[in-house]
């Protein structure tokens, strides 16, 4: 008899058998999110964009398109319209971007990264690269590749890209 049918708690990982998140993906995904945030966060200590989701995506993406509305990258990085404000005022707060108002739509603003914030996405895209493959470094090349494209498909479904 095993420890399991005769309730007796596993005292260490190895007597403890998943069952059904074995086969259940977003187990997995959840708990690789928080431990992949906790490792780059680790990465970031010290940086404006450390602690908290979604700095980083916004940085990068104000940076590789300015003039970028709010709305459209709370679409990209799947939050909603209140949190993405907070995050807009934090990082207008920290020198990293700035907002204009949209010459075609004056209710819109657009945003623009600024010298800070632009000096930033150089360091942080070296460190979010290095530690992406650091942190998945048991996956082979071809290994990586496939989670990231077959990820990257049901992401952009899921956020609305046409293909």
């Amino acid at each position: 008899m095993d420890a399991k049918s005769q309730n007796i708690p596993p005292k260490s990982l190895d007597e403890v058998d998943l069952g059904v998140f074995n086969d259940i993906l977003s187990f997995f995904i959840r708990t690789l999110n928080r431990a992949v945030s906790r490792d780059l966060d680790e990465k970031l200590e010290g940086l404006d964009v450390a602690k908290g989701t979604g700095k980083i995506s916004t940085l990068l993406l104000v940076n590789n398109y300015p003039g970028i509305r709010s709305s459209t990258i709370a679409q990209i990085i799947q939050r909603d319209r209140s949190a993405m404000g907070r995050l807009v005022d934090q990082m207008e707060a920290h020198d990293l971007l700035r907002r204009e108002d949209s010459t075609d739509d004056g209710r819109a603003q657009e945003l623009y990264i600024t010298e800070k914030g632009a000096a930033l996405t150089v360091t942080v895209e070296g460190i979010i690269q290095t530690q992406s493959r650091q942190f998945f470094s048991d996956l082979t090349d071809e290994e990586h590749a496939t989670v990231v494209r077959l990820l990257r498909k049901v992401y952009r479904r899921m956020v609305g890209f046409k293909d």
